[in-house]
């Protein structure tokens, strides 16, 4: 039987596609409905931007505050020391407190744009677990919470059975990172109330050690929630490009390139995603997702205006739309496009076009530019390139160049 939540905050999870699974459907929905109910979700500090893999739950966190609940963005300033195993062939490598701290200041960037921090009840709050994690008693900790948790049951979880079942090493740093997820959500319910942990499908057996962790301590009601691991309809994992990571921070993704993401979202795509990544109403979702032919390609400019307005601000989403009508329709250069300005004292003896490729991000190495460049892939001012060793000096900049890589991705090269 479907089940047909009373509170808003389930019933825009359900019903845009954001819920997965939950540990006690009804109680959630019940607290939902009694309190404002602050709830979380972890972050680990292993970049300087989150990415498109992210975005899905911050949604998440940011439809929690739309409707009238306090948000908690858990930054793993402790956590990021050991680094989660999950479901990894590899260990992380391990970062100094100086990266750990550098890479929080820019994922707190991203976060100021989906939610309102402040001191009020439904206000954002952002929280560092190297708070009660970096001065851990370790004998103390053992003894307290240690005891608490099964190594039987820990194995069995698929995050690290799968690393095992693979006889890939699983280091005794890393067995412990469980351990210490579970003990964040003890002690941000003991600090704020905290009841409710979210993440997305593979942090499953994660959470629930957290909630069994808070029931045998101090015999807390907590929640767990999870989200569906996307991939594309062609099989990609979500926030994945041809050349990497689509970044959130500005400076590592600019509007143009992030806009151009979402417009070449598949059709089978659309509708789901301007349900997951819009605040446009579900009916219209659907209404956009169902077009045929050359309509759908409207509804993917939607997605692209709306989900880059949320991040860059309706001004830069507007730009990025006008960009690449000028790019593809007009066949001109368009102001918008991710550019790389050359130093004139690098034009001495010309520069190869190779290198511009790679530099502009149109390929990840100079024999990925070579191919794309035998394969008809590449031009230079909307004509195809077909010289490998083709040197570009500073005459030929007189003008700024269109680089192009195939129909969708564009840069330009230009001086100062």
């Amino acid at each position: 039987m479907t089940y047909h939540p009373k509170s808003e905050f389930l019933n825009v999870m359900m019903s845009r596609g954001y819920l997965t699974d939950c540990t006690d459907l009804q109680g959630l929905d019940d607290a939902l409905m009694g309190r404002v109910l602050p709830a979380y979700i972890g972050y680990d500090a292993t970049a300087k931007s989150l990415h498109i893999g992210h975005l899905l739950n911050i949604m998440m966190l940011r439809w929690l505050q739309k409707t009238g609940h306090k948000p908690i963005t858990l930054m793993g300033g402790g956590t990021t020391k050991v680094g989660d195993p999950s479901f990894r062939s590899d260990e992380r490598p391990l970062l100094t407190p100086e990266a750990i701290n550098e890479n929080i200041e820019g994922m707190q960037q991203v976060f100021a744009r989906y939610l309102g921090y402040g001191d009020g009840a439904t206000d954002a709050m952002m929280v560092n677990n190297a708070e009660w994690l970096d001065g851990l008693n370790y004998l103390d900790f053992l003894r307290d919470i240690g005891r608490h948790f099964s190594v039987n049951r820990m194995l069995s979880f698929e995050s690290v059975k799968s690393r095992l079942d693979r006889e890939q090493s699983l280091s005794f740093l890393e067995f412990n990172y469980m351990i210490l997820q579970a003990y964040d959500f003890l002690e941000l319910n003991r600090r704020y109330g905290c009841a409710l942990q979210m993440g997305g499908s593979d942090q499953w057996g994660n959470i629930v050690n957290g909630i069994d962790l808070t029931r045998r301590v101090i015999d807390g009601q907590v929640f767990g929630l999870t989200s569906p691991l996307l991939t594309t309809s062609d099989g990609r994992k979500m926030g994945k490009s041809a050349d990497g990571a689509i970044w959130l921070n500005g400076d590592m993704c600019g509007p143009y390139t992030f806009w151009q993401f979402w417009r070449n979202t598949t059709d089978a795509d659309t509708g789901r995603f301007l349900k997951l990544y819009t605040e446009l109403p579900v009916e219209e979702c659907e209404r956009l997702g169902a077009l045929g032919g050359a309509e759908i390609n409207e509804a993917k400019i939607i997605l692209a205006n709306e989900v880059t307005g949320l991040l860059h601000g309706p001004e830069a989403a507007e730009a990025a739309e006008a960009t690449a009508r000028e790019v593809f329709e007009k066949g001109g250069i368009g102001d918008d496009l991710p550019t790389v300005t050359l130093d004139p004292a690098e034009l001495t003896g010309g520069i190869s076009i190779v290198q511009l490729i790679v530099r502009a991000g149109l390929a990840k190495s100079g024999k990925d530019a070579k191919r794309l460049i035998s394969e008809n892939g590449a031009r230079v001012n909307d004509a195809p390139l077909t010289d490998a060793g083709l040197m570009i000096d500073a005459a030929a900049l007189a003008q700024p160049i269109k680089l192009s890589a195939g129909r969708k991705r564009h840069a330009l090269i230009r001086l100062p």
